[in-house]
């Protein structure tokens, strides 16, 4: 992953990343077009999971400070979480909505 002109993150920095944005722009689509252009969700786990836990997000948040957050908070027996920039196909074209 790489900055760009809207995200100039330091490579060394390991404590808030590049936003989630650029993840998803850099990593998430790739992987997921060339997977079949499913979500990021359903290709990990193509029959779906019951989730138990709503993550919301910021999209100019940092993925690593991101992760910390979702990780220090995580509810005791929780199993499954949804997450928008994971559980929604990232390629669809949704331009006409």
């Amino acid at each position: 992953i790489e900055p760009t002109e809207k995200d100039h993150f330091s490579k060394d920095d390991e404590v808030v990343g590049p936003t989630i944005y650029t993840v998803c722009e850099q990593y998430i689509k790739p992987v997921t077009d060339a997977a079949g252009r499913m979500s990021w969700a359903l290709m990990r786990h193509p029959d779906g999971l019951e989730c138990d836990l709503f993550i919301t997000h910021a999209w100019q948040e940092g993925i690593f400070e991101f992760i910390d957050k979702v990780l220090a908070s995580w509810p005791s027996g929780t199993k499954h979480a949804y997450c928008c920039m994971l559980a929604n196909p990232q390629n669809l074209d949704i331009s006409h909505l």
